[in-house]
């Protein structure tokens, strides 16, 4: 069993597919890997599910490939490993900039194979400020994450796991040096040119029509203290756009909290997946 499916431009995706069951497919936030989903993929193993993740192109173990770094490309991607193994009634949930991808996925594919959607601390509506998006994040601050990236990717990427990602800056916050070291194994793994044109990938696309288009059940989970993707300008928004949206919010949850906050988030995952 080859555990990579080729996209349509030559480039690997690289994905771990485990047990059988109702599918789940995972798709991880920047600049990380499949690997970030660890406690959900054991856990939805456990109770009889067939979990799979794939690295996103570029990222992890996929292809460095200089090109495609667009949400074009992701949601194709995702398309292709969804064909490749043939999957019906799949529940989708994405973290991140997984979850724009899961958006994109679904509205430009078609729900034929897909049952549900999650989308977790995720990056739609829109991250960028723009006059219909007066509560974004301004463009200079996306611009500076691409500096770093090209000029000292290394720092930057200890910095932000030990601090905002995960929440680690927040006073009293108990910061476990495994999950920095495990944020920065998996960032480093991928190249640096798919993290850098991955941050105007995930700050600029505009999910709004895309989200209008979906109809199936989504599942909508923000933390109120993400300081990555900031609560108020996403969640919500996203609830109030999808046909069948739910929203739960998370009071004090960081932008990482599936892994930060695994128990909780994974009891309410298994409760909207298990309920018909």
């Amino acid at each position: 069993m080859h555990d990579h499916v080729t996209a349509e431009d030559g480039t690997h995706i690289y994905y771990k597919d485990w047990g059988s069951g109702e599918p789940i497919v995972f798709s991880h936030g920047w600049p990380l890997s499949a690997d970030d989903w660890d406690a959900q993929m054991l856990f939805f193993l456990n109770r009889g599910y067939r979990v799979i993740a794939h690295d996103r192109r570029g990222h992890g173990r996929s292809t460095q490939t200089a090109n495609g770094h667009d949400m074009d490309h992701y949601a194709d991607d995702l398309a292709t490993l969804t064909a490749h193994l043939d999957l019906r009634n799949a529940v989708h949930v994405g973290h991140s900039t997984g979850g724009g991808e899961v958006v994109h996925y679904i509205a430009r594919h078609g729900d034929s194979r897909v049952a549900k959607a999650v989308l977790i601390s995720a990056v739609p509506p829109l991250m960028v400020k723009t006059p219909a998006n007066p509560g974004g994040i301004p463009k200079e601050v996306f611009d500076g994450f691409q500096t770093q990236v090209a000029t000292n990717r290394a720092q930057f990427y200890r910095d932000l796991a030990a601090g905002p990602f995960y929440g680690y800056n927040r006073p009293g916050a108990k910061p476990s040096p495994a999950v920095v070291d495990n944020w920065w194994r998996q960032g480093m793994m991928g190249g640096a040119k798919a993290h850098y044109d991955g941050i105007v990938a995930f700050s600029q696309t505009d999910f709004t029509e895309d989200l209008k288009k979906i109809t199936v059940p989504v599942l909508v989970m923000h933390g109120d203290d993400d300081q990555i993707v900031p609560y108020a300008d996403s969640g919500p928004l996203s609830a109030k756009l999808l046909k069948n949206g739910t929203l739960k919010t998370y009071k004090g949850y960081p932008h990482g909290m599936p892994t930060t906050n695994a128990d909780t988030i994974n009891a309410d995952l298994l409760e909207f997946v298990a309920t018909d």
